[in-house]
């Protein structure tokens, strides 16, 4: 068996300056934006969670790093006392995985630089929850679905751009009676339509 370097917590170095600390927060908030892009988030989920992440630091007014746990009982119960559910939710899964983050990657550095163990504030006691209750969505019966449509054709009589009109109508027509996608639709050009085979069948 061999001997292996064990890097002890308790020591640590002179605590930084605050120009020193904000480069190093930097530092780590790069890494974390990096890392959670090497696991193939999309850049609107990083971007969120970035977002919430700055919004308790600016409550919080120093690094989200130094939170305890009675601060995230302030932050997410008095400060995000009556945000939505789903708000409150994704700020705690943010500050969750941004401590997970240092944690794993960061801990000893932190503890050596602050002398601070870095730890998730979010525990069984205090960690919002999504809220549970049912989200329906009531489709529309056959009448309330043709009414739209029904205006859309007669304006199409009268419209200043027909081209611009037919072609929003079209798309419309096609996601309600094929079933495809915004995006789907928008790259759609008229070789797709396959006439020969059926009136609603495109390739």
């Amino acid at each position: 068996m061999g001997l292996a370097l064990v890097r002890d917590l308790r020591e640590h170095r002179v605590p930084l300056g605050a120009e020193e600390v904000a480069e190093f927060e930097t530092e780590v908030l790069a890494g974390f934006v990096l890392a959670r892009a090497s696991a193939g988030l999309a850049d609107s989920t990083i971007r969120n969670d970035t977002g919430h992440l700055d919004l308790v630091r600016g409550w919080f007014g120093r690094p989200p790093r130094e939170m305890q746990p009675q601060d995230a009982d302030a932050y997410f119960g008095r400060a995000l006392r009556d945000a939505r559910p789903s708000t409150r939710a994704g700020g705690a899964a943010a500050l969750t995985v941004y401590f997970q983050f240092m944690e794993l990657r960061h801990k000893a550095e932190i503890c050596n630089l602050t002398g601070r163990v870095a730890g998730c504030t979010l525990d069984e006691m205090n960690r919002p929850r999504a809220s549970v209750d049912p989200q329906l969505r009531v489709p529309l019966t056959g009448e309330e679905a043709k009414r739209p449509f029904a205006g859309w054709r007669e304006e199409l009589a009268t419209c200043r751009k027909f081209a611009p009109a037919a072609r929003n109508y079209a798309a419309e027509r096609l996601e309600a009676d094929v079933g495809l996608r915004v995006s789907e639709v928008r790259i759609l050009d008229l070789d797709d339509v396959r006439w020969e085979l059926s009136r609603l069948c495109t390739s």
